[in-house]
């Protein structure tokens, strides 16, 4: 019995030193080896003051810098520590009203009494200069260094975008974002938020009861520092978009201009705009108010999301489609009558071939080659040559998303077959049904970009790159806007049809884009004039130049405006000129000055008829 308790008697002395010693190395583990669990322990006496990155800098092609940051402060609050204090100068230095200074400390008192809030966002240096030499007459005060937005020049809102404070919906999609953190929203700041954002870091206070900082932390060995967000180089020429954004100032449209070889876009222009320093700072909100109200729908981005039917500009287009299909060959005929049945027509000479049906810009000759391209014998109904039609539209790109980095971006409209039957009952339409689309009118609608990527696969002689504003991010180029879209339409053809654009801008009598020529460099193009249901009727042009070896193209949309050599023509090859050479010389200086000085927006709709 004695052996019997002397065994017990060890185990349990046994048992108590194990758990002796599993005890002391736990607290050993915890208290000297992993800081985190000190950290976590220590959290009530503790702070963590978040240290927001700069966000990456964004560049345009030549390397001049388009938007940059600086310093803005968030002012910050621990109710438990603000004491009796001159308000009225508090208030007067910072630019508030005191029914804002009593609104904002009594939420800061319902968020928490002793621990820190905002209290006054985005503070600018300036401000924040004057206020720091008077801070320490404000107990409870401190400010949280961030980063704002700052552009080099007042143009490019619709290609950069903006950035601004995420919303609860965000936070859920990213555990990134915390409350208060900021977003790129639409061009490239969403686009590019990743890359540009960089990486958080935080400081670590030790601070007392009363949340009053004693000091840093383990002399910050466990901070962390903020990282820089990804520098971004466009493909923005930032002085011809400046020259693009003054050309279209007091009118309505857009101009896109691209380079052929890549798919850049070289500039960007949706009128009327607004300059991107109105969404920054603390007017951000009040001023994006004033812009959605606005009528003119400066918010609105035209390039990417305005459909308009293509008008004459498609001819060159329907001409491609019917010499692939063999329809017609070049020297094809047809007579103009002022017009082919109820489609009218402007004088000129006729009969025409195909170089000539688009440098007179005849309605005739494209409705009856439309008709040759429906009524083709190869198929076995209207609806299977114009499904076969519509197939070569998309290769172009219309009809469809391009899918450039814009996630606003609209793929306009070319109507499937079903739309007619719905109207018009299956098999109960036929060419003449809709022969608009002959001429770009009826149904068809395409955004300014998908205007100026067919120009740009026109001046490839058949294919084109995805149109895209970013060459490349933290030194890396996007792969995939370097896929080559070709379009089953032999380059021969696409010759064929460039001889009557380039016939259009610097032929004889009848061409209907000369304004448009320049005198050492041979630019291709083609006007149109939509008809607009609600107005005017719009003015537009596609040109790309020089012919051999194109270095850009452009699509021009002026509203309400009339006839396409009217406005559209004379834009257009001020931008051309201005890209090619870098300046506008002394013989299309009666053109810039027109077009600068020209307010569409601003004279009566009879002034304006007047003019036409």
């Amino acid at each position: 019995m004695k052996d019997l308790f002397a065994a017990r008697k060890y185990f349990i002395i046994a048992m108590i030193i194990i758990a002796c010693v599993i005890l002391i190395a736990r607290l050993f583990v915890i208290q000297v080896v992993k800081d985190v669990y000190r950290l976590s322990a220590d959290n009530n006496v503790l702070r963590y003051v978040t240290q927001y990155p700069a966000r990456g800098l964004i560049y345009d092609r030549n390397g001049n810098l388009m938007v940059f940051n600086q310093a803005a402060y968030d002012l910050m609050v621990i109710p438990s520590q603000t004491s009796t204090m001159d308000t009225a100068l508090f208030c007067e230095d910072l630019e508030i009203s005191t029914d804002v200074f009593r609104e904002r400390m009594k939420a800061a008192r319902n968020y928490s009494y002793r621990a820190p809030s905002i209290f006054l966002k985005q503070i600018s240096a300036e401000s924040y200069a004057k206020f720091q030499e008077k801070i320490f007459m404000f107990p409870g005060f401190y400010v949280q260094p961030r980063t704002l937005r700052k552009y080099s020049k007042p143009v490019g809102a619709h290609i950069l975008g903006y950035v601004s404070e995420v919303d609860e919906i965000q936070i859920k999609k990213d555990p990134y974002y915390k409350p208060g953190d900021y977003i790129g929203k639409l061009g490239i700041e969403e686009a590019y938020e990743k890359e540009l954002r960089g990486t958080k870091g935080v400081k670590i206070f030790l601070v007392d009861v009363y949340s009053r900082v004693k000091g840093s932390y383990a002399e910050g060995a466990m901070d962390t520092a903020a990282a820089q967000g990804n520098d971004i180089i466009s493909s923005i020429d930032l002085d011809l978009q400046e020259y693009g954004e003054r050309l279209m100032e007091n009118k309505t449209g857009s101009i896109v201009a691209i380079e052929p070889a890549s798919g850049e876009i070289l500039a960007l222009i949706s009128s009327p705009g607004y300059d991107p320093e109105l969404l920054v700072g603390r007017a951000r909100s009040e001023n994006f108010l004033k812009l959605s109200a606005d009528t003119l729908l400066p918010l609105f981005n035209r390039a990417f999301m305005a459909s308009y039917p293509p008008g004459s500009t498609f001819k060159p287009v329907n001409g491609l489609i019917a010499l692939q299909e063999k329809v017609i060959v070049p020297s094809t005929s047809f007579s103009c009558n002022n017009g082919y049945l109820f489609v009218g027509c402007h004088s000129h000479s006729s009969p025409l071939d195909l170089k000539g049906g688009i440098m007179n810009s005849c309605n005739a000759y494209f409705c009856q080659t439309f008709r040759r391209i429906l009524e083709n014998p190869e198929y076995s109904s209207v609806t299977e040559a114009y499904e076969k039609w519509r197939s070569y539209l998309t290769q172009f790109g219309f009809g469809t998303k391009l899918e450039t980095e814009f996630v606003n971006e609209l793929p306009g409209l070319v109507p499937a077959p079903a739309y007619y039957d719905r109207f018009h009952g299956k098999n109960g339409w036929r060419a003449l049904t809709v022969i608009s689309l002959a001429i770009g009118q009826g149904e068809i609608g395409a955004t300014p970009l998908q205007m100026a990527n067919m120009t740009a696969a026109i001046a490839n002689r058949g294919y084109y790159f995805t149109p895209h504003v970013v060459r490349s991010a933290g030194g890396e180029e996007g792969s995939r806007f370097r896929t080559r879209y070709d379009i089953e339409i032999d380059s021969a053809n696409f010759e064929e049809v460039i001889l009557g654009m380039e016939a259009a801008v610097n032929g004889g009598a009848g061409a209907t884009a000369r304004i448009a020529a320049m005198p050492d460099v041979v630019v291709c193009g083609k006007t149109g004039t939509v008809q607009n249901p609600h107005g005017k009727d719009h003015s537009v042009f596609i040109a790309f130049a020089p012919k051999d070896d194109p270095e850009i193209a452009i699509a021009v949309y002026v509203e309400n405006s009339g006839f396409g050599a009217t406005y559209a023509a004379p834009v257009a090859s001020l931008m051309i000129e201005k890209y090619l050479k870098k300046e506008i010389s002394a013989a299309s200086g009666w053109k810039e000055k027109r077009m600068l000085e020209l307010d569409l927006i601003g004279i009566k709709s009879d002034q304006r008829d007047e003019e036409h």
